[in-house]
């Protein structure tokens, strides 16, 4: 699952906007992205990634992701750096 793989990562980019930054001048490995998260917030991340074909995988909970990533509070959207 999803969470694993943040839970394993040793490089991570949190939050909507530090990602598409990440994806647009780094060499992203994935992003992965909350569906509960507000769809205006995490469009930009996902248009960012389809032009960078950096693969995009979805998990249900921003609270969970955000527990994954080792923060209080909830996370709509992660970047893994390789």
């Amino acid at each position: 699952m999803s969470y694993e793989k943040v839970l394993q990562a040793t490089k991570l980019i949190v939050g909507t906007k530090q990602a598409v930054k990440a994806i647009q001048t780094m060499h992203v490995q994935e992003v992965v992205v909350a569906e509960d998260a507000d769809q205006r917030v995490i469009n930009k991340i996902l248009h960012a990634a389809e032009e960078r074909q950096v693969p995009v995988t979805k998990v249900d909970s921003m609270k969970k992701l955000g527990k994954a990533c080792g923060i209080e509070v909830g996370a709509s959207a992660v970047a893994i750096i390789n």
